[in-house]
């Protein structure tokens, strides 16, 4: 967990930025990140040096989701020795590789250098090593994705499930159906925030967590003005299951 701040980094953590890592049958550590938010880069070379990562997913093009990747050109494009020969691969909604020119400016073909980026499409999965991400359209104000991570190991499938920023719709069934581990968002208070089809209040992603038969829920994105005991206390009032809110530096075996 690299960020878990909603709509802007707080004093104690930066914008949304969640770093997955998993073994394949060869012992080779894949890794790969969900979102690039507000002040992300920093911490997450805490926990990966930023030239080994294998892809970068958004979930949309809100400065709290993508910001970040302006920093991580930065740092991959100007290292001594250059950039690597191989782009990395980012994915993310339609309009995603012109968002990210607009964001740094400049000259773009360093940026087509550094990057390969790829849109995202519903239903229609990703491979990135031994990780298979399935992106679901949910309800923002913009064009944006919740992404189921599935990893295949042996027998067993170990699935993690992150909703992005969405308030409740049809997609966080498929998107959430018996995940190991939910990390759906919370930004909003029941009896506070009146606005729909925008993000989920602890009620509603507890709901969302009890429908999907999820083993264990996270909340995450909560803004500085929202209290952590209150969305956590809706959430537990409709999922029986394990609820925690995130924090950064805390991490999860799936």
């Amino acid at each position: 967990m690299v960020g878990c701040a909603g709509s802007f980094p707080s004093p104690d953590s930066p914008a949304s930025c969640y770093l997955l890592e998993a073994d394949d049958d060869e012992g080779r550590t894949w890794r790969i990140v969900l979102d690039l938010g507000s002040g992300a880069v920093g911490p997450l070379q805490r926990y990966a040096p930023l030239g080994a990562l294998d892809a970068v997913l958004f979930s949309h093009l809100h400065p709290d989701h993508f910001i970040d990747v302006c920093a991580l050109y930065v740092a991959l494009h100007y290292a001594p020795g250059g950039p690597a020969p191989v782009p990395l691969p980012l994915y993310g909604p339609s309009g995603t590789a012109d968002r990210i020119r607009q964001a740094y400016g400049g000259e773009p073909s360093g940026l087509d250098a550094t990057f390969a980026v790829h849109e995202l499409a519903d239903g229609e999965p990703v491979d990135v090593g031994p990780l298979t991400v399935t992106p679901y359209r949910v309800e923002h104000p913009v064009e944006a994705y919740g992404m189921r991570v599935e990893h295949h190991a042996g027998p067993r499938t170990a699935v993690l499930a992150y909703t992005g920023d969405t308030d409740s719709c049809e997609a966080l069934l498929p998107l959430a159906k018996g995940a190991d581990l939910l990390l759906a968002e919370a930004s909003f208070q029941e009896g506070r925030d009146a606005a729909r089809g925008v993000h989920l209040t602890g009620l509603r992603a507890g709901q969302a967590a009890a429908d999907a038969g999820c083993r264990r829920l996270v909340l995450t994105h909560l803004p500085a003005w929202t209290d952590p005991g209150v969305v956590l206390a809706e959430a537990r009032s409709a999922f029986p299951g394990a609820i925690e809110t995130a924090r950064p530096g805390a991490s999860y075996l799936v």
